[in-house]
């Protein structure tokens, strides 16, 4: 046949939009029964009507039935009345919809063990069969990107998947170590900050099911939707460093990158006078790829205001080859560690910690593919933990190779399936990840998520826009804001790649404030993307 089709049982065959011309070779193929899964007018008006194919199939001597499922819509009671359908029609039977994907999942419902728990949660709590929207992840992407979805359609039945009970700012962290910020103005409660007309469900996510339009939730629940979006954040593999768990928080072994340990980071400079300080950075991506030697500068002030530096041997490893990805903005970094008379050691990766021995192990990678395992001695270790996608996510069909969520990098929609789109950390546009990225990104989803809805074409493009407030001292900032291929994307009328007081101002209290109040809130100051025409 011309048309395409995937046989699912010796019964059941599915493919996606059929014309009046198709009939014909549909019936010289020994098709008995049509299901036709598609709402007449959803493709435009070029579609045929499910009238107009009726009456030609009827013609034929083809059982033609109609049973319409919006895109996103499909619910365990849909399976049903597909299963009885299919039982009750004669044999061979072609089901179609847009893509043939609606007609797949009524399959799978129908055929599932129905003892499994695999309702949507929509049913169980009487919110009708799918929520519009379903977002994965109320951490700073997944929060605004409701927000301005909410601000642009009140109506929007949107529902968070979220299982912390806490909110937090994560970029004041870097402050925190530094002895710049309180840490408990970094933390709200998730209620608070959820917004007003959303849903929170506090519960994890196991597993995706795009073809079925269903998120499954570690309870047993599932949960249906008509459009996705995923943003659950990066894992922070703590235990890809052997003995590091054990020895977090004492010892000398400190992260900025947990909201209890930046206090501590805190404590252990402050009580160093002399010793040696490393401090680290893993493999690419992480968060913020900045904050790891922000560390490092706002300890190296504290110690050379104190007379204290001259004292402590200071040591940087990356497992990078070079200081800061964005080569513009290295010349004024490396002025830095020569005041501070940091050490750095490229191709330096962190492997193993002995904290009661304050021992730590890194390889070291030289030409060719040759590594060598150096242990260093250290009185503080201040560790970037190497990251990744969530689990469930990596294992999903909507990860790619690298195991985050695949994106188109303009549009932000995924590929494959184009009622689901991602952003923040967790998703696979090759920019920077921090939070100044997601505030950009925002505006794309939601703008973009909406024509998607509607069936308009995708305008809104992402540039790659990200910001890294280089935190070179107490009360200057390096302001590095670049896009995708590196691009400077200034913002303020100063030399980009100089440090400033006026940079240091908005990272200290402009850029909180601008958070809590605008980002979250979803109000896009400043943070409108570019169009297409």
């Amino acid at each position: 046949m011309s048309i395409n089709l995937t046989k699912l049982d010796e019964k059941l065959s599915v493919t996606g939009q059929i014309s009046i011309e198709d009939l014909h070779e549909i019936s010289a193929s020994g098709y008995k029964a049509i299901i036709c899964n598609r709402p007449d007018f959803e493709g435009g008006t070029d579609q045929p009507t499910s009238e107009q194919l009726e009456a030609l199939a009827k013609s034929l001597g083809i059982v033609f039935v109609y049973l319409p499922i919006e895109i996103g819509a499909v619910s365990t009671e849909h399976g049903e009345k597909f299963k009885q359908l299919v039982d009750a029609l004669p044999g061979p039977i072609l089901a179609f919809c847009g893509s043939g994907k609606r007609a797949t999942a009524l399959h799978g419902l129908a055929n599932q063990d129905t003892s499994a728990v695999h309702e949507p949660v929509s049913d169980a709590c009487n919110w009708g069969n799918a929520f519009d929207i379903v977002v994965v992840g109320g951490g700073s992407a997944g929060v605004g990107v409701t927000a301005s979805l909410l601000k642009r359609r009140p109506s929007l039945r949107i529902a968070i998947i979220e299982p912390s009970d806490k909110h937090y700012y994560q970029p004041a962290w870097t402050l925190v170590g530094g002895g710049a910020y309180d840490v408990a103005s970094t933390v709200r409660n998730m209620s608070e900050v959820i917004p007003q007309h959303a849903e929170w469900i506090q519960a994890e996510a196991a597993s995706f099911e795009p073809d079925q339009n269903l998120v499954n939730l570690t309870d047993g629940r599932a949960i249906s939707y008509m459009q996705l979006i995923v943003c659950p954040g990066i894992r922070l593999a703590w235990e890809k460093i052997e003995g590091l768990e054990e020895t977090l928080g004492k010892n000398g072994v400190t992260s900025n990158y947990q909201f209890d340990l930046a206090p501590y980071t805190w404590s252990l400079v402050k009580n160093l006078k002399a010793g040696k300080a490393l401090f680290t950075q893993p493999p690419m991506p992480i968060k913020c790829a900045g904050a790891p030697q922000k560390a490092m500068y706002l300890s190296c002030d504290h110690w050379l205001n104190n007379n204290n530096l001259d004292k402590i041997d200071v040591e940087f490893n990356t497992a990078g080859a070079v200081l800061f990805g964005v080569a513009d903005f290295v010349p004024s970094l490396m002025e830095y560690v020569k005041r501070y008379n940091a050490k750095l050691a490229f191709n330096s990766n962190l492997v193993s910690v002995d904290g009661a021995n304050k021992t730590a192990c890194f390889e070291i990678k030289y030409g060719a593919g040759n590594v060598k395992r150096v242990e260093k001695p250290f009185d503080m270790l201040h560790v970037t933990p190497p990251q990744m996608a969530p689990d469930f996510l990596r294992n999903s069909p909507l990860a790619d190779v690298n195991g985050f969520c695949n994106v188109d990098q303009k549009t932000l929609r995924h590929p494959r399936y184009t009622n689901i789109f991602a952003l923040g950390d967790a998703c696979s546009s090759p920019n920077a990840k921090t939070a100044a990225a997601i505030r950009k990104q925002i505006v794309v989803v939601a703008e973009n998520a909406l024509a998607e809805k509607e069936d308009r074409e995708l305008t809104t493009i992402y540039d790659g826009y990200g910001a890294c407030p280089l935190t070179v001292e107490n009360g200057k900032v390096v302001l590095a804001e670049f896009g995708f291929g590196g691009k400077l994307l200034p913002s303020l009328p100063l030399k980009p790649t100089a440090p400033s007081k006026i940079a240091w101002l908005l990272k200290a209290r402009f850029f909180p404030w601008l958070y809590w109040n605008g980002m979250l809130k979803g109000r896009e100051w400043l943070a409108r993307p570019s169009k297409t025409h």
